[in-house]
């Protein structure tokens, strides 16, 4: 069950101290995102599929695009209008897995 608390929108210096914490990713208007790049696209399918799990266990479910080696993650919650910290928790679970 998620908190009330990771369903809060987070406050400008909050989401800047939370940007320090997961690296690679920028800010854009009101969401996080980053891109990955691997050699093959298998390689590529099985990092989406490790995504995939987290995100489904988390209940909070990303923009993702994908382009043969290419994968682009992005968060925000839709619920909240804008980020909040299970963006965050569940981007800093995904740098884990790259």
């Amino acid at each position: 069950m998620v908190s009330c608390e990771n369903m809060r929108k987070l406050t400008e210096p909050q989401i800047t101290a939370m940007m320090k914490k997961v690296r690679g990713w920028k800010r854009t208007e009101d969401a996080i995102e980053r891109t990955w790049r691997f050699r093959t696209f298998m390689e590529t399918v099985a990092f989406m599929n490790r995504v995939f799990a987290l995100a489904e266990e988390a209940n909070h479910h990303p923009n993702l695009a994908n382009v043969w080696a290419t994968v682009t993650i992005g968060f925000t919650t839709h619920d909240a209008g804008g980020l909040t910290k299970k963006d965050f928790d569940l981007a800093a679970k995904i740098n884990k897995i790259a």
